[in-house]
């Protein structure tokens, strides 16, 4: 991987291959790697959680996928693309959902 990951690049791999997300497992992984996390006063968390458990099941794939891709300009907002970056393209194609599988 290129030291020099940009928000660019790395959702040009996420979306490649027809990849949709990662999976509930890996996702959630991902999202627990994300600085600057917090726990809202109004209950939630900023970012998001990802859409995984019960939201999975009642989440179509774009609104996962746009999900996915708060969490990714996150990342690049808090100095994280690289180390995201890695993680991402360190999983095998079975670590991700595709479109058309969920």
């Amino acid at each position: 991987m290129d030291a020099a990951e940009t928000f660019a690049s790395l959702w040009e791999y996420c979306c490649s291959n027809n990849r949709l997300v990662p999976n509930p497992e890996a996702w959630s992984k991902m999202y627990e790697m994300l600085e600057g996390r917090r726990h809202k006063r109004s209950g939630g968390w900023d970012p998001p959680s990802p859409l995984i458990l019960a939201a999975w099941h009642f989440s179509s794939p774009e609104e996962k996928q746009r999900r996915f891709k708060n969490h990714l300009e996150w990342a690049e907002a808090h100095g994280q693309t690289s180390a995201l970056g890695e993680s991402l393209r360190s999983l095998s194609e079975d670590d991700w959902c595709h479109w058309g599988e969920i």
